[in-house]
């Protein structure tokens, strides 16, 4: 079987007839230059932010309930006003410091359990709201002073299909280690077939940055990967995918060819406060936008209940693996014993 894939067939599971024990594909260790990966995480650190950052997933923060989450060394609280609109500003109190995170939403109002103190939202008592947005899967807050970059109206979010036409799901995690570590492992597709086996397999790079005008724009200045979905046994779903960074944070895989084109799968990581010995924790969010042509894609999306918890599932055990090797990276950079 050819892993280069080209227009989807009516059956989307091909049979591998010559599969390579993992221990005889061809080693990646050449191609996955460091100084090439070095340089795409260059570039993706140099692109702007608009000073956003991804705080969860919009599904996660229901009418009634709040979100805290401490970016950097800055506490935020979100909740949805009477509207339903998003809604988010310091997660201290302005009266006594309390932890609004632990307080209720009574009508759209966050209302500080420790004194009273009233929030719809709007500027109040020296409590200023951060300025939010909720792109229908993920949420976001704007942090000028984190971030220290020119403000952007919006979020840099990357193409993606419609949330009614497709099946999306989210996973959160936590790693010890920066955002530029989780952004390099993604900026490295080598590892794929050999790292996680049990979900890649027949992996090629077929297009690097290298390739493209270096200082051209994200989506010009990627990583094109062709590569096979374990299924079962030697059933596996042939695809070709492009990885590309639009911002810091944020590394995108955009399904380009094969069984579910236009479905892309985003990498956002958040700075956290760090660990009570200092050391730095990244939150990942990962959302998962599938998409497909076929007929009976409806199907699945009338599951998606059902299916949301598996997609989850299959994302956390890829990164149980990927949070390893972003604290290992972190690690060797710590101690200034990183090779790259």
């Amino acid at each position: 079987m050819s892993p280069a894939p080209g227009r989807p067939s009516r059956i989307p599971l091909r049979l591998r007839r010559a599969p390579v024990p993992w221990e005889r594909q061809a080693p990646t260790w050449r191609e996955a230059k460091p100084g090439l990966i070095a340089q795409a995480l260059k570039r993706a650190q140099s692109r702007p932010s608009g000073n956003w950052y991804v705080i969860g997933a919009a599904r996660d923060l229901p009418p009634g309930r709040t979100l805290g989450v401490t970016i950097g060394s800055t506490e935020v609280v979100a909740w949805r006003d009477g509207g339903g609109r998003l809604r988010t500003g310091p997660g201290a109190c302005p009266h006594l410091g309390a932890p609004l995170r632990d307080s209720p939403v009574r009508c759209g109002t966050l209302v500080c359990h420790w004194h009273g103190l009233a929030l719809d939202g709007g500027p109040v008592a020296g409590w200023e709201p951060y300025p939010a947005f909720d792109d229908g899967v993920l949420l976001w807050v704007r942090l000028d002073r984190v971030g220290g970059e020119a403000p952007s109206e919006r979020p840099y979010v990357p193409a993606r299909p419609r949330v009614r036409d497709a099946v999306e799901a989210v996973y959160a995690g936590v790693g010890r280690c920066e955002p530029e570590d989780v952004v390099a492992n993604r900026l490295d597709p080598w590892h794929g077939a050999w790292f996680h086996p049990y979900s890649f397999v027949d992996l090629t790079v077929t297009g690097t940055p290298a390739d493209s005008a270096a200082d051209g724009p994200a989506e010009d200045d990627g990583f094109t990967v062709d590569v096979s979905f374990k299924v079962a046994g030697r059933l596996v779903v042939p695809v070709r995918a492009r990885f590309t960074a639009p911002e810091p944070r944020t590394v995108v895989m955009h399904i380009i060819e094969g069984e579910g084109a236009g479905s892309v799968v985003e990498t956002h990581a958040t700075p956290l406060a760090p660990d009570g010995r200092g050391r730095p924790r990244t939150a990942v969010t990962e959302a998962l936008v599938a998409a497909s042509d076929r007929r009976g894609f409806a199907v699945a999306r009338a599951a998606a209940p059902l299916l949301r918890p598996l997609m989850r599932a299959s994302a956390g055990r890829l990164w149980r693996d990927d949070l390893a090797y972003a604290e290992r990276r972190w690690e060797l950079r710590d101690s200034g014993r990183f090779p790259g």
